[in-house]
């Protein structure tokens, strides 16, 4: 049976300047287990304060959820003033009448120059008609316990149970998880042990890992800092897709690049040109009379000996000759970009999409249009951070939540805010004012800045006078 997943909440320590942080979904703020409407979420605050950590932890979170290795830039996250570092995130599930209220942590600890899992836990509480059983352990990994598989005792006993040789299996597991430097709960070989069908009590705990990795593997898209450089850069147009035909589903960043054509094989040639006529379905209402087209230059060999076609995205306006992609303005190269995640999110309730720098690029009023639109019409989930404040005037207050400068309690909402009042003006007020439980700006002084201009200025005048000396002296 399938299953749709939501995020409900995530919390990360020690994650880059943050050493708590917590966002809360606005579903799980008005306390509704609900998946049938669409959940967005803004991040607000100064340069600095913990936003684009937030993104980061659901990058890795995904990438450990799909027992993928873990990437050694990692340990440039962990806080350097600690050992290690913990997300922990938690999930609604439903599946069929039931739903599951799961909560996976896992922690991160530095060894030698990488980092390992040292610890990993799942925990869930089950709701079916009325009842709802109380939140318990279904497993916990550590590392250090050289002991036991994993805990508890009797979650271990139900998977042994009619099959003890899972337990050769488990260990097994274990070992290949740890070599790889991967999660043990998602870990390829554990996992395909703890997603067989049981019959006793396990099957709730299998049919929350199923349902997390697949969440994971084909729902969840993170849109990180990286992917907007190499679109600023005029490099490459990497485009966020989901792609399903045929019972096979694709996901990814389909990236073009944007300095030359590109030679694709027949399969990728089709991928490509289908999310193209996706992305088509709705570009041309946000940019009157624009659509993209896969220009086909002709036939050429791949690398790899086969058959492909030299290709690359043009620009198609009613009444204008087709031009390269890369000739349009960074925003809108930036909308064609994540426009495919942004479909998959409106029609499909179990997408998440992270998006970090939303407003890059992207005029304001637009921006608040496209929100409003999704906040009303949507039936996915949709993170973002921003600096544009349009955003503030379009969505209620539960939608938004602001980073402060107390690093041990990096995000909240705002209070005492009423439907009647302006989001943004209470922001710019908690800013100048304050009122908010905590400090959500570290002031400036427009004097000392102005005075360090004038001071760095008169610096690189100087310097360039005696510069000018030296060279008039070595002249003579």
């Amino acid at each position: 049976m399938e299953s749709i997943v939501r995020l409900s909440s995530l919390k990360i320590s020690n994650i880059k300047n943050v050493r708590t942080g917590q966002i809360v979904m606005p579903n799980t703020c008005r306390k509704q287990l609900d998946y049938r409407n669409a959940e967005v979420l803004g991040l607000y605050g100064q340069n600095g304060s913990g936003k684009t950590a937030v993104i980061d932890a659901l990058y890795y979170l995904q990438s450990i959820m799909i027992g993928g290795t873990l990437e050694e830039e990692i340990v440039d996250y962990i806080d350097a003033n600690g050992n290690q570092a913990e997300i922990a995130a938690d999930f609604h599930i439903f599946v069929g009448q039931l739903v599951y209220e799961a909560g996976y942590k896992v922690v991160l600890k530095r060894s030698g120059k990488g980092v390992e899992v040292a610890r990993e836990t799942l925990s869930c509480a089950v709701n079916e008609g009325d009842n709802r059983s109380n939140k318990t352990v279904f497993m916990d990994y550590r590392r250090s316990d050289r002991e036991n598989v994993f805990a508890p005792k009797k979650r271990l006993d139900e998977v042994m149970e009619g099959c003890p040789e899972n337990r050769t299996d488990l260990i097994v597991a274990r070992k290949l998880a740890e070599k790889s430097n991967c999660s043990y709960i998602f870990g390829e070989s554990s996992r395909e042990i703890f997603c067989r069908k049981y019959e006793n009590d396990f099957r709730h705990c299998s049919e929350v890992i199923k349902a997390l990795f697949g969440f994971a593997l084909k729902d969840l898209f993170v849109i990180r800092n990286a992917h907007s450089g190499v679109i600023s850069a005029n490099f490459l147009l990497p485009m966020a897709f989901k792609f399903e035909q045929d019972e096979i589903g694709l996901k990814g960043d389909f990236a073009i690049p944007l300095t030359e054509p590109v030679v694709l094989g027949e399969k990728r040639k089709a991928v490509l040109e289908a999310i193209v006529n996706q992305v088509n379905m709705v570009l041309y209402t946000i940019i009157p009379g624009m659509k993209i087209e896969v220009h086909n230059d002709g036939r050429q060999l791949t690398d790899s000996g086969e058959n492909g076609y030299r290709v690359e995205l043009v620009s198609v306006r009613e009444g204008m000759a087709p031009i390269p992609i890369r000739m349009e303005s960074e925003g809108i190269i930036k909308i064609v970009s994540i426009l495919n995640a942004l479909i998959q999110a409106f029609g499909n309730p179990s997408i998440c999409l992270a998006i970090d720098e939303l407003d890059a690029g992207i005029f304001e009023y637009m921006l608040g249009e496209l929100l409003d639109i999704f906040n009303k019409s949507a039936k996915g989930q949709l993170i973002f951070t921003s600096h544009n404040l349009r955003a503030l005037e379009m969505l209620d207050k539960d939608n938004i939540m602001f980073s402060t400068v107390n690093p041990d309690r990096r995000y909240i909402r705002m209070k005492n805010v009423k439907a009647s009042n302006n989001l943004r003006d209470t922001y710019i007020r908690g800013i100048t004012l304050g009122g908010q439980d905590e400090v959500i700006y570290e002031e400036t002084d427009s004097l000392k800045i102005a005075r360090a201009f004038r001071k760095a200025g008169r610096a690189i005048e100087h310097e360039g006078k005696e510069g000018d000396c030296v060279h008039s002296g070595r002249a003579k």
